[in-house]
């Protein structure tokens, strides 16, 4: 049985449905608080928090799990800054709390969801996992935190572990299950999809005078689907004696702001009204990452590199949610 926490999440969620449909038997961990009651649709579903050791102690005490894919966590990079002690507590702390139990309970396999924002910003495009890790928020010096634990654990204690860094997520199921679902939502493709569809009366574009073709940021999106067969991948690669690595997963390829607008608008057939403003302080012109590594060792390929068909599955789980026909 593999313990997937926060699997009640967007990516996590996911992460579920592709291992349950792989033939393995998933036992989600969720508090709900940031994740969906009705995303839990496969495997065995138990509420609770990883700040309770007790309850870990009996979770793993009452299943035959193997190996944990570690989901949950706190990912709003603003309030990281405005509230770090509840990012360490819940990201670190808490991880460090089902490091301890997984030890105590001889499981010593784990698949850790991290990000790219461990790098900071960028030296050299496309990054490749060599590339110098310096966050330049809370979010992401928790993250790293965790990503050393691991390396500390595996060192010290034989734990393995594959740390996957994502670019940007984006995207939902294919066949419309389940999506992007955040509450508040920060991502470009979704708030943009909500402007098409008049939720929203402008979307904001921050910064229109970076060092890029258009002028706008640039960023390398990744289908949620293809980060869960990453994770698949992982486990596989863990069951089968793998050594503990850290891998990126991206699509190798950036696309800018603007690009990703006019896409919304040729997918969706609507017009997406902008405000253009200024930068946010600490986004990088660009970011886009070299997953040749996560190719080469997990034999993982995107399967969607179109910007246009990742949109078409967020729209269609956009127009499930919203109730909305085509135009």
């Amino acid at each position: 049985m593999i313990l997937v926490t926060g699997g009640a999440g967007y990516i996590g969620g996911h992460a579920v449905k592709e291992l349950s449909a792989q033939g393995h038997a998933v036992l989600v961990f969720d508090n709900l608080s940031n994740g969906h009651h009705e995303f839990i649709k496969w495997g065995t579903f138990v509420e609770g928090d990883l700040a309770d050791v007790q309850k870990l102690r009996e979770l793993f005490s009452s299943y035959p799990i193997k190996a944990v894919m570690h989901f949950a966590g706190y990912a709003y990079v603003g309030e990281s800054v405005t509230d770090p002690a509840k990012y360490y507590r819940n990201n670190v702390v808490n991880t460090l709390n089902l490091l301890e139990v997984m030890r105590e309970a001889g499981v010593d396999k784990i698949i850790f969801s991290s990000t790219c924002a461990t790098y900071g910003i960028p030296l050299s495009i496309p990054i490749a996992e060599d590339h110098q890790q310096l966050p330049i928020n809370p979010y992401g010096r928790s993250k790293l935190m965790v990503e050393q634990m691991l390396e500390n654990f595996s060192a010290a204690y034989g734990m393995r572990y594959v740390a996957l860094r994502y670019f940007n997520a984006a995207g939902a199921d294919p066949n419309g299950e389940i999506g992007e679902w955040h509450n508040p939502e920060t991502h470009l493709i979704p708030l943009a999809l909500d402007t098409a569809v008049g939720k929203r009366k402008m979307l904001d574009l921050f910064g229109t005078d970076y060092s890029t073709p258009d002028g706008t940021c640039i960023r390398d999106y990744i289908h949620v689907s293809d980060l869960s067969n990453a994770h698949v991948k992982s486990l596989e690669y863990l069951l089968a004696g793998g050594e503990s690595i850290a891998l990126n997963l991206g699509n190798g390829q950036g696309f800018s702001v603007r690009e990703v607008i006019a896409a919304i608008e040729r997918v969706t057939g609507r017009t997406v009204p902008v405000q253009e403003s200024v930068r946010r302080l600490g986004d990088p012109a660009v970011l886009v990452g070299s997953s040749k590594k996560a190719h080469k060792i997990l034999g993982w390929q995107p399967f969607y590199t179109s910007l246009d068909a990742i949109i078409a599955t967020a729209w269609n789980w956009q127009q499930k949610m919203r109730g909305i026909k085509d135009a």
